[in-house]
């Protein structure tokens, strides 16, 4: 429906996002070449915005009280957050079936028809459940005893899409949150004191308020560059700049060392040692008249602890000749550095930058696309022709580079992401079906030992907020992967108030592909990002409505229970530079509640905005 104007939710100096919204659902309406043949259910609808036809309700008796009534499920009592009463057209209602947002469609545009799929493992159809039925006397009226009784009980809301219901139950203590799914349960959620997984590191301060630490100026440049990189060790916060790397202390923003490069920082790992070595790629020399476009052809080691580059190198391709490799992406996993681009790749050991191995380029053009590090390390290797690529996504030893599995995508997978090394999840945009610049279509849960997949989440691009790189093999973001799942964000919807939207993040299995019972709700103008995981809790920003600060929370990985860690100030100057700051194109990171935000790109500044304060990062710290 149409809402009333809103305060502008995204600065003007913020880049626009990679394509417009338009989204849908996560397979092609036509199959592939290959006869994948077996038909893939629509995804769950997380946040009930799917519409249904309401089942068919026995008729109330006329004495029934106005509140709650016959066959209301009991009331909720601990597990996540419950949302409000549902209202006629609103949030979580049940609706007649339209064609519509979160619809699912078949062939020929026919609502409520499986979609042909690719033939692997996906989330199971989701029956469609109807009203509870009358017990006993079979449609007696109840005494008006017992419609008290059962008035008194109603107290929860269900929010039904996709065949998926939500439920809490239990008694005050906490109770168990569950998804239905063909008779069994998607996954289980025990609150309660003594309940749950390990946790984090993470912890809540006394005081939550938090103060700005400190407010770095963007650098001014004359074209765009790129800033991309930033790690937090247990003294500094270290941030890419211009031709440089800068370490900053972490509470009062006081430059502690700068390493100069001589050229643009072009990638950076996201992974750093337990002793705060991390990898980058920097341009062999900086842009000059004659040479405008300087190859990114240096991969270093910056030790962030000392405060300086251990070691800078350029190789030359397996395939001979004397012309460095141009890198596009960097890694790192355990005490091994990877890089990789479309001109070839290599690895290095850490500490001294020996190198240890380049991929094989075979004669069919295969080459290593990228890799992803972490934990584990992996590839997504190329093969074939740019008309018809054809990838594979392998677990490797890190020391050797030898594949130790397999994995080949689907047809009409151009890019793939890896999302996570250990376990291995992959996204990606299965003929380009997303349609909102997201990247992803689908997750694969893979068994890195055998290289068999385990199942395949359809991931409707229209319902779902995480977003990879579209040709980087390493550049997903705003979701998480533990305790053997996957935590992606919805997309925004209608909020309670008349200007709010707000949004949720759910869990699939990794294993079955359920989508789990239990979420975490933002908040009422509020939209919640997962960063990444503290042990078995999961990290996230929440992003705020205009007139208030940002917060972060942690969410326990099993319950869904928020727990607040920071609230940023919500004065206006300080409120402004942080939403200057885009949550899909800045480096967001939290850690000993410490809050940063940064870019990773900067450009000329134009006529308009050349008086205004522009920051290359903002800071953010409670006592």
């Amino acid at each position: 429906m149409t809402q009333p104007p809103q305060p502008p939710q995204q600065p003007p100096n913020t880049p626009p996002p990679a394509g417009p919204p338009s989204g849908g659902f996560g397979a092609p309406q036509d199959p592939p070449p290959g006869g994948f043949g077996q038909p893939t259910p629509p995804p769950a609808d997380p946040f009930g915005k799917q519409p249904q036809q309401p089942p068919q309700q026995p008729a109330a008796p006329q004495d029934a009280p106005a509140a709650g009534g016959y066959g209301t499920p009991p009331p909720a009592a601990g597990g996540y957050p419950t949302p409000p009463a549902p209202q006629p057209n609103g949030y979580g209602y049940p609706q007649a079936p339209q064609q519509g947002y979160g619809y699912p469609q078949g062939p020929g545009g026919q609502p409520g028809m499986p979609q042909q799929g690719y033939g692997y493992p996906t989330q199971p159809m989701q029956p469609q459940y109807g009203a509870p039925q009358p017990a006993g006397d079979g449609g007696k009226k109840f005494s008006t005893q017992m419609q008290i009784i059962v008035a008194a009980a109603v107290a929860v809301v269900l929010i039904i899409g996709g065949g998926i219901i939500y439920a809490s139950t239990g008694d005050d203590k906490g109770g168990t949150n569950e998804a239905s799914s063909s008779g069994a349960t998607g996954g289980e959620a025990k609150g309660g004191e003594g309940d749950g997984l390990a946790g984090g590191d993470e912890k809540a301060p006394a005081n939550t308020k938090s103060e700005v630490a400190f407010q770095l100026p963007e650098p001014v440049v004359t074209d765009i560059t790129t800033v991309m990189g930033s790690w937090v060790t247990d003294k500094a916060y270290v941030k890419s700049g211009v031709a440089e790397i800068t370490a900053y202390d972490r509470d009062k923003g006081t430059k502690l060392w700068s390493v100069p490069l001589p050229g643009e920082v072009c990638s950076a790992s996201r992974h750093m040692s337990k002793d705060f070595k991390t990898a980058i790629v920097f341009e062999e020399t900086k842009a000059t008249k004659a040479n405008k476009y300087p190859s990114c052809n240096q991969v270093g080691v910056i030790d962030m602890t000392a405060g300086k580059l251990l070691w800078s190198k350029g190789v030359t391709s397996a395939t001979g000749g004397d012309k460095p490799i141009r890198f596009d992406e960097v890694t790192l996993s355990g005490t091994t550095v990877a890089a990789g681009g479309t001109s070839g790749g290599a690895a290095f050991k850490l500490d001294d930058g020996a190198e240890l191995w380049k991929p094989k380029v075979g004669a069919d053009g295969c080459y290593d696309r990228g890799y992803a590090g972490g934990e584990a390390l992996a590839v997504v290797r190329k093969c074939g022709t740019s008309d018809s690529p054809q990838l594979t996504v392998q677990a490797l030893n890190p020391t050797t580079g030898a594949p130790l599995s397999s994995f080949q995508m689907p047809a009409g997978v151009d890019y793939a992401s890896i999302v996570s090394t250990k376990p291995l999840v992959v996204a990606a945009d299965v003929g380009d079906t997303a349609g909102d610049g997201s990247g992803i279509s689908d997750f694969f849960s893979i068994d890195a030992a055998t290289g068999k997949l385990i199942v395949r989440i359809p991931a409707d691009a229209e319902q779902y907020a995480a977003r990879c790189g579209s040709t980087e093999v390493e550049r997903c973001q705003n979701l998480a992967v533990g305790n053997n799942r996957l935590y992606v964000p919805t997309e925004n919807h209608d909020g309670t108030s008349e200007y709010g939207e707000t949004n949720e993040v759910v869990a699939f299995d990794l294993t079955t592909g359920k989508l789990l019972g239990g979420r975490a709700d933002a908040g009422d103008r509020y939209s919640l990002t997962p960063l990444r995981m503290d042990g078995t809790n999961v990290i996230a920003y929440k992003e705020p409505p205009y007139d208030k600060g940002g917060q972060i929370v942690s969410i326990d990985g099993e319950t869904f229970k928020q727990t607040l860690l920071m609230e940023n100030p919500s004065d206006e100057a300080v409120r402004e530079a942080e939403r200057r700051f885009s949550t899909d194109h800045s480096e967001i990171l939290y850690k000993d509640g410490r809050f940063f935000k940064s870019k990773r790109l900067v450009s000329k500044r134009s006529t308009s905005d050349a008086d205004e304060k522009l920051y290359l990062v903002v800071a953010y710290r409670t006592d």
